[in-house]
């Protein structure tokens, strides 16, 4: 859950600075006690059933998450943002810099961006790429809840170290082939690490990982308050910190349409 959505955040705060970079950590290392006798099947029902459970999210059909974003650089100032997720696959993301307000909006086919603060007002398509990445990640639970619904399979790679709590590393293998990694505590079965999309730095695409932290109850659901993405090759973090989520609030789908200039200029006042 998240992960594409903090991405998008996170490439967007990039924009703000060249100078931003992201730190190095040591890959996990399979330092972890031998997994126990549970298939990846098994694993990711007790992972939906520790976030609140299938019913719960199954009628979750808007969230909207506000907080705080780090925009790396020499200030590393905190932006507000404020994500509108709204199903079936639509998003909606803000970040306030110096009075201007950037928008990321997918309506579920397409998507569109408005980065006034390089200068460009008008909204841009999404490249093939971010709409590619875009319709990856797909609903705003996240590729667990009703995987094999989704077409995604599971399983289960061994247990890893993450930020010494021994993890479940699972496989996912989307519907259109990609594959990605999860890694899923071994007590409380949460999310703690989670595989970005790779992110170019310094000519190279470099691999990318979110760290899950600080989970809370919000509306019966169990939803992590700070992400922390790691670059590999970097030199500091990123971090996006939660604080406040609205679930079933009702949202217009104008919202995930095309942004109109006059719409994005008004919302910076």
């Amino acid at each position: 859950m998240l992960s594409r959505y903090f991405l998008a955040a996170f490439g967007l705060a990039l924009s703000f600075t060249a100078s931003a970079a992201i730190p190095a950590k040591q890959p996990d290392k399979a330092g972890a006690p031998a997994a126990a006798k549970l298939t990846a099947a098994q694993i990711v029902d007790r992972n939906v059933v520790a976030r609140g459970g299938l019913a719960a999210w199954r009628a979750v059909h808007t969230l909207v998450l506000s907080g705080q974003m780090e925009a790396g650089g020499t200030k590393n100032e905190s932006l507000p943002f404020v994500l509108e997720m709204k199903r079936p696959h639509k998003s909606r993301l803000e970040i306030r810099f110096e009075g201007k307000t950037a928008l990321q909006v997918y309506d579920g086919e397409q998507g569109w961006k408005v980065r006034p603060f390089l200068g460009r007002d008008d909204a841009e398509p999404f490249t093939p790429e971010e709409t590619k990445l875009a319709a990856d990640w797909g609903e705003l639970d996240g590729p667990l809840v009703d995987y094999a619904a989704k077409g995604t399979t599971v399983a289960l790679e061994g247990m890893e170290d993450v930020e010494k709590h021994p993890a479940y590393r699972i496989k996912l293998t989307m519907k259109d082939g990609a594959v990605r990694h999860v890694w899923i505590d071994a007590s409380t079965f949460l999310e703690r690490k989670i595989e970005g999309d790779q992110h170019r730095l310094d000519g190279k695409m470099r691999n990318v990982a979110i760290y899950y932290r600080d989970y809370k109850a919000e509306h019966g659901l169990m939803v992590p308050h700070v992400l922390e993405t790691v670059i590999e090759g970097g030199r500091m973090p990123h971090t996006m910190t939660i604080d406040r989520v609205t679930v079933n609030a009702s949202l217009d789908n104008a919202l995930f349409g095309k942004p109109q200039l006059q719409v994005a200029a008004a919302s910076t006042k």
